[in-house]
């Protein structure tokens, strides 16, 4: 089965740059519905489900592979591959915008650039670093998880997207954990809130836009100033939004952040377009 079926990938539109669409964790490629089509009329636009989520196919999840984001970002570099575009953007959220820096690391020369939204590289407080959360914290959450996944689902939605004065959000939010398989969400669970991509930081060489929620149970304000120091040449963006879904809480505001930078992205791949189309114009004459 090839990659781009393996993880359901779908692909619409067409112009200058690729951007790609990676959900977080207990999330399918769904949750983009609100912003990936607002840049259908320029670019291409791509979604996946992560493996073991979503449509992905059955048996995509390899509980070795998967159990380390390297394993996802390979997924992700495979993906574009596959896709054969010129250096796509990646726009990862939450734990698939850590996964998507950890493609950026393996194949600098094939991305174009990267996009964290509501990202964290460590949820747990280290001495100086503010994560968010005591390591008691993480394995309290990660016991009741095991206890049972759809109470927790029910229980953490909540807590996930904010905005409580639009509880319809976190219904929602709550079905789609719910519709995931637990083996797998108790096992993703451990990757994601347990892995730390802080020493990941300081090999990322592709140009990358962070986006922050102003007020994020999962992910404070200090983690997005901190990725913004440890990311050469990185932007920050802090949003008004607040929760960790801005893409479905604010998808406007999350649409208004992105544009600029894929505006960027989009004139380098149309320079860089027009210099290989050049070169190949005149290899015929070389040869000659």
């Amino acid at each position: 089965m090839s990659v781009l079926k393996r993880h359901n990938v779908r692909s619409a539109g067409d112009g200058p740059s690729t951007l790609v669409f990676a959900h977080g964790f207990g999330c399918d490629q769904n949750v983009w519905r609100h912003v990936a089509p607002a840049f259908l009329d320029r670019h291409r636009v791509v979604q996946v489900d992560l493996a073991g989520y979503g449509g992905s196919a059955p048996g995509s999840y390899d509980f070795e592979r998967h159990a380390t984001l390297e394993g996802h970002a390979e997924d992700l570099v495979e993906i574009c591959e596959a896709l054969g575009v010129l250096r796509p953007i990646l726009v990862g959220h939450s734990v698939s915008s850590m996964t998507a820096l950890l493609a950026s690391r393996m194949r600098p020369d094939l991305l174009g650039g990267v996009v964290l939204v509501a990202p964290s590289p460590c949820y747990i407080n280290d001495g100086d670093y503010v994560g968010g959360f005591e390591r008691e914290d993480i394995d309290q959450l990660l016991d009741t998880l095991d206890s049972n996944y759809f109470a927790w689902s029910r229980m953490m939605a909540p807590v996930v997207m904010g905005n409580a004065d639009q509880p319809d959000l976190a219904d929602d939010l709550a079905s789609t954990f719910c519709r995931a398989d637990p083996n797998i969400a108790r096992h993703f669970a451990r990757v994601t809130f347990l892995t730390d991509s802080r020493p990941d930081l300081a090999d990322v060489r592709v140009p990358c836009l962070v986006l922050q929620c102003s007020d994020d149970a999962l992910a404070p304000i200090e983690v997005g100033r901190y990725l913004h120091r440890h990311i050469a040449g990185s932007e920050l963006k802090v949003l008004k939004a607040t929760g960790h879904c801005p893409h479905l809480s604010a998808p406007r505001e999350t649409i208004a952040a992105l544009r600029p930078f894929v505006a960027r992205i989009a004139k380098s791949n149309k320079r860089e377009a027009a210099a290989r189309a050049r070169a190949a114009a005149r290899l015929p004459a070389l040869a000659a």
